[in-house]
C-alpha cells in the first residue's frame, strides 16, 4: 500500500490535482483555504477584497504580535462590507476548485482556517471527511482529528482544549494518528520563518504515550524547527507545507 499525505494546501489546486498520482489513496490534513499568503501578500481572500497594501499592513502587525491593533485595523476594513456574505462567497469559490481537484479516494480532515459547515456541499463521492473518527486503509487503522486550538489569531476552526481532547479520546487505538496540529513539543511547534510557536496539543502528546501509534502525521507549522522526531515508539512527521512545495509526503507499507 502507498498513501500520499498533504497538509496546508492553502489554495494550491494545481498541485493538489496531481498529489494522488501513484498512490492508493490521498490523505489531506486540512487548511484548504488561502486567506492570506505571508510569502506573497498579493494572494488570497484578504488582498482580493482589500488590496495588497492593506495586506502588507496586516502581516506586519501580526508578525510583530500586535494582535489588538491588527484586529482593530481589520474591523475598519470590514466595516464597509457584509463580512459573512463576502467571506462565504470567497471561500465557496476556493472550495469548489479544491474539492474538484481531490483524487479519489481522498480522506480529509479540517484545518484551523477551514469552514467545516461548508464541506458536505463539496465533498462528493470518493472524498471521506473524518473528525474524531477512524477508517481502515490497507489493513491499518487511521484516526483523524481536525481543527486547531484557540489562539489570538482567531482563525475560523479553533476549538477549546476540552472539545479537542474528546475528539482524540474518541479514536481509541490507531496505527496512524492524523491531525492538523502537532503535539505540544517545542521543536515541532516552532516556525523558524514566522519566529513564533504555534499551538500544539498536550492531549495529542499524551495520546502518543498511551496509544503508541506507529506514526503521527500533521502539518500546521509551515517551517518547523524539526520536521520529524520520535516520541516513544511513534514517528512524528510534519508532512510539509503543500502550498509551497506542491509535493505530498509518502507512506508505504
Amino acid at each position: 500500500m502507498r498513501v500520499h499525505v498533504v497538509s496546508d494546501v492553502h489554495g494550491n489546486s494545481a498541485d493538489l490535482a496531481k498529489a494522488g498520482e501513484g498512490a492508493d489513496a490521498l490523505l489531506c490534513l486540512g487548511d484548504l483555504i488561502l486567506f492570506l499568503d505571508y510569502a506573497d501578500h498579493s494572494r488570497g481572500i484578504f488582498p482580493d477584497l482589500f488590496g495588497v497594501e492593506n495586506a502588507h499592513r496586516i502581516v506586519a502587525l501580526r508578525t510583530a504580535r500586535r494582535f489588538t491593533e491588527a484586529r482593530a485595523f481589520s474591523r475598519r476594513l470590514w466595516a464597509g462590507l457584509d463580512r459573512e456574505v463576502a467571506m462565504e462567497a470567497a471561500v465557496r469559490k476556493q472550495y469548489a476548485e479544491l474539492f474538484a481537484a481531490f483524487p479519489r479516494p481522498t480522506y480529509a480532515t479540517y484545518g484551523n482556517v477551514d469552514m467545516p459547515p461548508l464541506w458536505p456541499e463539496y465533498a462528493g463521492d470518493g472524498v471521506t471527511v473524518l473528525d474524531g473518527e477512524t477508517v481502515v486503509i490497507g489493513g491499518r487503522r487511521f484516526g483523524f482529528v481536525g481543527g486547531g486550538l484557540r489562539t489570538p489569531m482567531r482563525t475560523p476552526y479553533e476549538i477549546d482544549d476540552e472539545t479537542y481532547a474528546a475528539k482524540v479520546a474518541a479514536l481509541g487505538e490507531v496505527d496512524v494518528l492524523c491531525t492538523h496540529i502537532p503535539p505540544d513539543v517545542p521543536e515541532l511547534c516552532y516556525d523558524t520563518v514566522a519566529r513564533r510557536f504555534e499551538r500544539g496539543s498536550s492531549h495529542l502528546l499524551e495520546a502518543l504515550h498511551t496509544l503508541r501509534p506507529r506514526y503521527h502525521l500533521f502539518g500546521h507549522v509551515h517551517q518547523p524547527l524539526a520536521q520529524r522526531m520520535r516520541i516513544g515508539s511513534t514517528e512524528c512527521v510534519n508532512v510539509g507545507h503543500f502550498n509551497a512545495t506542491g509535493t505530498p509526503w509518502v507512506l508505504e507499507w
